[in-house]
């Protein structure tokens, strides 16, 4: 017979299963969403469909959690993820990891395009941009002059650094326009010489609120600019190519104006130590110059007779105080010694010792006697003892109480009737004598 290779539907969705997964890659897919459901576990179950076909869609948590947009019926999408298929069902789906706006999808797309272009001309290198300057004087920023960014990058300016000076060059950050006068504005800036950085922001948005910064224009006079140019655009998840060509990137405003200023608390610790370090330099310096100054007035004195009779006479007067000094120290010490002997010496006289050993002798005098006494009486009581013992297991106690032992003539003891055979001459043991007995007879009990 044929034979034939027979699978069971659980075998041929996991071999459905692979070929699908083996054969796509991570694909983009647009459609519009029907069928929304998301349940108490946080995952989200949907359709993809367009005018003559769905496909049924999953999204797992967490990566349901973090969409940037509410999921309802009807709404048009770009999603990404692999195909596969639910075994237990035999369900074909997609299981997404990503999903936008199909609005946004294609401005992401066009994003994407034009950052790879001014990436391959080496826009973004590293190597091309310059390190901001440590204490900037003025500070140009380019910002909405009604919007929470100025009030946040003053107060955090105000905070840390009063002393710089700042001006809003306001400019919109939004719309169709908003990219060319922004440009504007800074070939105004940089054509003033003024500021010594430049700082470009805005809060956060969608991508479609963040497009003017994506301008590739704005892009390329932002890398051209011969000031240093920071870039705050949206949110710490928000990029923009403003951010990729700037010298620095900052994740959100406030943080742009801490690292374009260092804080004066810091400072003023830096500038109280290096006060101190100049104070010690300074005073090591003078001390310096006065040995210098000591050792030249000594080698000028040192040329006059009478200088150099002084000179002596005052090291004279010194080393005798030092030598009256020495003398002191060391008498002191020997007097402390020998009060310290003498001390010692009155606590071990002979005749203290002699009374000490007096007292001890006496003390000790009637314990051996009374040693010995409880050590007899001890052993006589142990003796005793013994004695009851040896008594209770000695045979001549049983005697007394009317027994007999019975020996044959070779001195054995006679346990059984087995031991003394009719006719045999015995000895018999009793308490207050030993009598001769002969065997007549036997009778086993």
């Amino acid at each position: 017979m044929e034979t034939r290779d027979i699978l069971t539907p659980s075998q041929l969705n996991t071999l459905a299963r692979d070929l699908l997964e083996g054969a796509f890659p991570a694909i983009w897919v647009e459609g519009e969403l029907g069928g929304v459901a998301r349940p108490a576990s946080g995952h989200l179950y949907f359709s993809l469909k367009d005018e003559r076909a769905q496909v049924r869609c999953a999204m797992f948590k967490p990566k349901s959690t973090w969409l940037k947009f509410q999921p309802r019926d009807g709404l048009r999408v770009l999603a990404r993820g692999r195909l596969t298929l639910y075994e237990a069902r035999g369900d074909y789906q997609l299981v997404l990891d990503h999903m936008e706006e199909a609005g946004e999808g294609a401005l992401r797309r066009a994003l994407e395009e034009l950052k790879a272009k001014l990436a391959a001309e080496g826009l973004f290198d590293a190597e091309r941009k310059r390190a901001l300057p440590a204490f900037p004087r003025r500070i140009g920023l380019l910002t909405s002059p009604s919007g929470a960014v100025v009030r946040d990058v003053l107060s955090v300016l105000a905070r840390r650094l009063p002393l710089a000076e700042i001006d809003v060059l306001p400019v919109p950050v939004q719309g169709a326009t908003a990219a060319a006068q922004i440009r504007g504005m800074l070939a105004r800036a940089i054509q003033s010489e003024r500021y010594d950085v430049l700082l470009i922001a805005r809060g956060g948005g969608s991508l479609e609120d963040l497009w003017a910064f994506n301008d590739e224009q704005l892009a390329r006079a932002i890398a051209a600019s011969p000031v240093p140019v920071v870039s705050a655009i949206g949110h710490e998840t928000d990029f923009s190519l403003s951010d990729f060509v700037a010298d620095l990137r900052a994740p959100t405003p406030s943080v742009a104006a801490e690292l374009l200023v260092p804080n004066r608390v810091d400072l003023r610790a830096r500038l109280s130590g290096l006060s101190r370090t100049l104070a010690s330099a300074h005073g090591n310096r003078q001390r310096q110059a006065a040995q210098r100054a000591d050792r030249a007035w000594l080698r000028l004195q040192a040329l006059h007779p009478q200088a150099r009779f002084a000179l002596l006479r005052r090291r004279e007067a010194e080393l005798k105080q030092r030598m009256d000094a020495s003398l002191l120290r060391a008498l002191e010490q020997r007097i402390a010694r020998l009060r310290h002997a003498g001390a010692v010496l009155r606590g071990s006289r002979p005749e203290r010792r002699l009374a000490q050993l007096r007292e001890r002798l006496f003390a000790l005098r009637g314990r051996p006697q009374s040693a010995v006494a409880r050590q007899l009486q001890h052993e006589a009581l142990r003796l005793r003892g013994l004695a009851r013992s040896l008594e209770t297991v000695s045979p001549l106690a049983t005697v007394a109480r009317g027994y007999a032992i019975l020996r044959r003539e070779d001195g054995r003891i006679v346990r059984g009737t087995g031991d003394a055979p009719v006719g045999s001459a015995l000895k018999a043991t009793v308490a207050d004598g030993l009598l001769k007995l002969r065997v007549e007879g036997d009778k086993p009990l």
